[in-house]
């Protein structure tokens, strides 16, 4: 005797429901793994950043104890700002018209 379209259809629930909790379990494997690998990354460049900062202190150091002054960035130059007629006077002696 061929078994009901209930039986079928409560057999077909089931079945999806646990494939959706094995899909639940995975999923969250993964995301757990995702943390675990991106506290270690975060750690280990947390370890490189703080034993470069280290290494600039010591240098920053040497260099206050030599009598030298650490070396700065030069300043940015600053435009001086275009006034209107300025402007105007630059399109036309390029020969655009206005």
């Amino acid at each position: 005797m061929a078994p009901s379209k209930a039986k079928t259809a409560d057999a077909d629930a089931q079945f999806k429901k646990l494939q959706r909790d094995a899909d639940g379990k995975k999923a969250m494997l993964e995301y757990e793994a995702e943390g675990i690998a991106t506290r270690a990354k975060t750690e280990k460049l947390r370890a490189l950043r703080l034993a470069r900062d280290a290494a600039l202190g010591e240098a920053a150091a040497a260099a206050a104890a030599a009598g030298g002054k650490p070396a700065k960035k030069p300043a940015k130059a600053k435009r001086k700002p275009v006034t209107l007629s300025d402007y105007q006077r630059d399109i036309d002696d390029s020969g655009r018209s206005r």
